[in-house]
């Protein structure tokens, strides 16, 4: 199982590999459901630690349709990100009525090189993911699709889940459940939904909490019992 942790500083990316994480996601605005981090942040931590970093490329929290203006910022930190050696980068474009805005992505794409993309949670707004998920598996350069199965906890789409898991056995794209799901919880919902990877954020933070650091022993614990 491939345990993936939010990191929002450098002391942050430390300690979740420290831990036994598998993987970095770093952002910045975590309470805003994650922005793009700086350049010396990200500079710093994939120079810094040995596992895999993907780096989110959301400019602003007001909703994920993106203007021409965004989209060109994003395409410039997409670059940067590549240049620092980052091994992913983490993104999602929607249109105005919830479908996912495939012109932006595809101008996106054009600037990830060999690097990881993942599609994150804008996938939980749309309308019908499974006919998202089968128009997303077009696009080799995205591997994983991050996603709560359109809840607010992954906790409460275990049946989505396992749908999504399952459409997407024997293909390039991988589900990485994350949202709600605890140390106490996620063994369960690994065996219900057959989900290889998960995504943890306040989950593995000191008491819980957005804004505290990452605590390495809950993630030690956590990678335990995966």
């Amino acid at each position: 199982m491939i345990l993936e942790v939010i990191a929002t500083t450098l002391d942050d990316a430390k300690r979740a590999e420290a831990g036994g994480a598998d993987r970095l996601e770093l952002i910045t605005g975590i309470v805003e459901g994650g922005l793009t981090p700086s350049y010396g942040l990200i500079k710093n931590v994939v120079n810094q630690v040995k596992i895999p970093v993907h780096v989110m490329v959301r400019p602003h929290s007001q909703s994920f349709v993106y203007t021409s203006d965004d989209i060109k910022v994003m395409q410039q930190d997409i670059q940067i990100i590549r240049e620092l050696g980052a091994t992913g980068v983490v993104l999602g474009t929607l249109t105005r009525d919830n479908q996912i805005d495939f012109r932006a992505l595809e101008t996106l794409l054009e600037e990830t090189g060999d690097m990881h993309v993942t599609f994150h949670r804008a996938f939980d707004e749309v309308e019908n993911q499974l006919e998202a998920l089968e128009q997303l598996l077009g696009y080799k350069q995205i591997d994983h699709i991050l996603t709560s199965g359109g809840q607010s906890s992954a906790l409460h789409a275990v049946d989505q889940i396992k749908t999504l898991v399952e459409r997407t056995t024997s293909t390039h794209l991988t589900i990485l459940a994350g949202a709600g799901l605890t140390i106490d919880t996620v063994p369960t919902f690994a065996k219900e939904t057959g989900v290889r990877e998960v995504h943890f954020g306040t989950g593995v933070r000191e008491n819980g909490q957005a804004l505290k650091p990452v605590d390495t022993e809950f993630v030690t614990l956590l990678k335990s019992r995966l």
